[in-house]
């Protein structure tokens, strides 16, 4: 449903996507420093990366399919842009739990690269892997560990110029 109104109406695509950013950055805000909240964050946020890549669909491939391509998104590319939205919650909210945004930018490259696998060795799922899916989701990884790197620089100079920090 979701999908199908974005394509419907791409331009909202990249509005959508700093939606996403807005609601991250305030939710980081309003619970920075409570580690445990923002672990849970970045679980709940990892559920629909699950769902959207490793719940099996409702046809099966018969062979290994990877698709070999590579990208740059586009304000109309919906789904590459979709790609880089779904990856900014979770590493976003772990990099703030953890204070290593390099990291979890690691990890969650490293987590879309064993998802496309699964997707290219598993065929009984239904999906097909795609490079483009990895790049987008890293690309979302890098601005969320780039996000969590610039609220981690303001608060610690919030905290040295005597300020009060959360």
């Amino acid at each position: 449903m979701i999908t199908n109104f974005l394509l419907d109406h791409s331009a909202l695509v990249p509005v959508a996507i700093l939606l996403v950013a807005l609601a991250c950055a305030v939710l980081g805000h309003l619970f920075a420093g409570r580690h445990r909240v923002l672990w849970t964050l970045a679980g709940v946020a990892l559920l629909p990366v699950v769902a959207l890549t490793l719940v099996p669909t409702r046809h099966t491939i018969d062979e290994i399919l990877c698709t070999v391509q590579f990208s740059l998104p586009t304000l109309g590319s919906v789904e590459l842009l979709a790609n880089v939205a779904l990856f900014l919650p979770p590493v976003y909210f772990a990099a703030l739990a953890s204070r290593r945004p390099v990291t979890m930018l690691v990890a969650g490259s490293a987590l879309s690269a064993v998802i496309e696998a699964l997707q290219a060795f598993v065929p009984a799922i239904g999906r097909a892997c795609d490079t483009n899916d990895w790049l987008m989701n890293t690309i979302g990884a890098l601005l969320a560990a780039g996000m969590a790197w610039l609220a981690g620089r303001r608060a610690q100079s919030g905290s040295s110029t005597g300020a009060m920090s959360s």
